[in-house]
């Protein structure tokens, strides 16, 4: 799994590649610290190269949007593929982020 961080401003991208599975989210841990702090502003999720996402991976999804909720930031999910929109479905996390 590698993600890659640009910062614009009050704006954050992470390009998410590869497979974020349970070993990956741990391995992460750090990328998620630097999201988390740019909370305040707007964190745009790139998954146009995300194969794979577990349950563990939605987790950090979920604990990006609660940063972002409690610092009056957004999160932005952006070029999701139909595996990945198919599990956001599913959970209904489709509803709970703004998909691009």
């Amino acid at each position: 799994m590698e993600v890659i961080i640009t910062k614009q401003e009050n704006e954050v991208t992470a390009q998410l590649r590869g497979r974020l599975d349970t070993p990956a989210s741990q391995d992460i841990a750090n990328d998620v610290e630097t999201l988390v702090g740019a909370a305040g502003g707007t964190i745009i999720l790139d998954c146009t190269e995300l194969e794979y996402i577990s349950s563990s991976g939605l987790r950090i999804f979920l604990t990006l949007r609660k940063a972002a909720a409690e610092k009056g930031g957004t999160v932005i999910v952006r070029n999701i593929t139909p595996a990945i929109r198919s599990v956001f479905m599913m959970t209904g996390f489709l509803n709970l982020f703004e998909i691009q």
